[in-house]
């Protein structure tokens, strides 16, 4: 390969108000050049000084910054197949391929980070590295004792790899092998219908911004359609709750996770993100009302509040456990601080369910509870409870806050045996009838 010469050099053919001049990264290969900006502006005594043979304090922090430049570009020339300045451009200043489906999930991925939307960001990016693997051919099964420092060295190693993709590319064929090989990579069904939902969303911004066609689009029906999981139903039955409810803690940790469990199937089954942001500004005497965190960052106006009656037993938790003093924008429990940042109180909330859940396995465990039970229990008990009892889906729908009852209804177990019984009763029910 014919070198390129590398070089961060001052630009002295325009001067810049003040006397000084740019400090540009030079490009020499094939006797052409190109310069490209580094955010630097120098004399040029400063610039002498900067490469002395021992350069003092702000002269050496400026010798390491123009070094690590360099680095940089060479490292991206190492990487390339073969060099052109248009695709060295496109990774130095990091500029997305129009038309590439790696380059969109950046772009998206980089929006809801700006959002606060970390968690949702974290999926996009899993999604992503999904389908490079899968490009790549690289299986996704992690060998056992594989070291982190190890696992993001090859993490490292596939990113290098990367080429754009293009939208073209993901036909329905393409799709359908997709699909297949994270089966074999032993991806659930719910984790694939997951990804390929991102790379469809991704797809449909490509539509709507011009850089994709409709007539390329591979989903729908004749086309590729994504799988669909079946829900696991995840719901306790109500003699389960009171075992959980009734349960004697034998330490301040169970009895801390066995009432967090509860808040959250008391009230509303709300997610451990939304208990850790309550605050005591979202009380009133009657009535907690609270925007879910999966929901304020929509673009939909007039977000619905949830209302969670405050019954004697939620009072209760809040008194054990809550902050004291109460005042209106103090969290109502201790988990989060105030000036986190979204990815440190994603962290933090994680930790919290990671606590509860250790707990709360085992009290099940205690009490002769055979189903997994997790936070996300509580939630889906909460609405099977409530049909079984006999209320509205409508009624479940708005207290779950969602948006339209298909979902709601991937929430509701079936009903428990004794109640079959009793409705299958009603076929025979001639039988009880006195004849006249």
């Amino acid at each position: 390969m014919i070198p390129v010469l590398t070089s961060v050099m001052l630009d002295t053919r325009r001067a810049l108000k003040g006397g000084c001049f740019p400090v540009r990264l030079r490009l020499t290969y094939l006797r052409q050049r190109k310069y490209y900006n580094t955010n630097y502006a120098l004399s040029e005594a400063d610039f002498s000084k900067v490469h002395a043979e021992k350069p003092k304090k702000k002269y050496k922090e400026l010798q390491i910054a123009f070094q690590e430049i360099e680095q940089e570009a060479i490292g991206i020339i190492r990487n390339l197949e073969s060099f052109s300045f248009e695709e060295f451009e496109r990774k130095f200043l990091k500029i997305p391929a129009k038309g590439d489906m790696f380059a969109a999930f950046d772009l998206q991925i980089q929006k809801l980070n700006s959002e606060g939307r970390v968690g949702t960001a974290h999926c996009y990016a899993s999604a992503s590295f999904s389908l490079l693997s899968f490009v790549c051919k690289t299986p996704l099964a992690k060998k056992k004792g594989l070291s982190i420092a190890k696992s993001l060295e090859k993490k490292e190693n596939l990113l290098k790899k990367r080429k754009p993709l293009p939208y073209a590319a993901i036909t329905v064929d393409f799709l359908s092998d997709y699909e297949r090989w994270m089966l074999d990579n032993g991806n659930s069904t719910t984790t694939i219908g997951f990804y390929l939902r991102a790379v469809r969303a991704i797809f449909n911004n490509a539509i709507a911004a011009g850089e994709a066609t409709p007539e390329l689009y591979p989903f729908g029906k004749r086309k590729y359609q994504i799988p669909a999981g079946r829900n696991i139903k995840k719901a306790l039955t109500l003699t389960d709750i009171e075992k959980i409810f009734t349960y004697q803690a034998t330490t301040p940790s169970e009895a801390r996770a066995r009432d967090l469990w509860m808040f959250s199937y008391l009230c509303n089954g709300i997610n451990i993100k939304d208990i850790a942001r309550l605050k005591y500004s979202n009380l009133d005497n009657e009535k907690i009302m609270f925007i879910r965190a999966k929901t304020e960052r929509t673009s939909r106006q007039n977000l619905k509040p949830i209302v969670v009656m405050l019954t004697p037993e939620v009072r209760e938790i809040i008194k054990r456990w809550g902050n004291n003093p109460s005042y209106p924008e103090a969290y109502i429990f201790p988990l989060l601080k105030e000036g986190l940042t979204p990815q440190r109180e994603l962290s933090t909330v994680k930790q919290v369910i990671k606590f509860i859940n250790t707990y709360v396995k085992r009290i099940a465990a205690n009490v002769g509870i055979v189903k997994d039970v997790t936070t996300y229990t509580a939630r889906h008990s909460f609405s099977t409870v409530l049909k079984r009892a006999g209320a509205p889906i409508e009624y479940i729908s708005e207290s779950l806050g969602h948006s339209n009852l298909k979902t709601t209804e991937s929430y509701l177990d079936s009903f428990e045996d004794n109640v079959k019984l009793q409705y299958t009763a009603h076929l025979t029910a001639f039988k009880n009838v006195d004849k006249l």
